[in-house]
């Protein structure tokens, strides 16, 4: 059986951040995870980039993780949605720690050091 995940879906990378450094802070739990999607109305809304942070530890843990990103994302530019999945079975687990960030390398700099 996998530990408890959270899930909290924000706009903005900065707000993604943010909120993951808070929840690393509030209790002790592991970032599985920094997921980006461009919604199909980008061009319309003010943030046009939706990022979820993905967490994992004990479900008390999770939820106080949670709460404290959802603040701060809140904060920052605007929450959209938490989750807590408190026993996932192994098809969830393989889900949550999927990852968008790093995979699209549209604009990549390459490091030149």
């Amino acid at each position: 059986m996998y530990e408890a995940i959270g899930i909290v879906e924000m706009f903005g990378f900065v707000s993604a951040i943010t909120a993951a450094d808070a929840a690393a802070k509030a209790a002790d739990v592991k970032i599985i995870a920094i997921d980006s999607n461009k919604p199909a109305n980008a061009e319309s809304v003010e943030v046009p980039l939706i990022m979820a942070v993905k967490m994992q530890g004990s479900v008390s843990a999770v939820t106080a993780a949670v709460d404290a990103a959802a603040r701060a994302a809140e904060s920052v530019s605007g929450l959209i949605n938490t989750h807590i999945i408190p026993r996932p079975n192994e098809h969830s687990q393989k889900m949550a720690e999927r990852v968008s960030v790093g995979r699209d390398k549209v604009g990549h700099i390459p490091n030149n050091g």
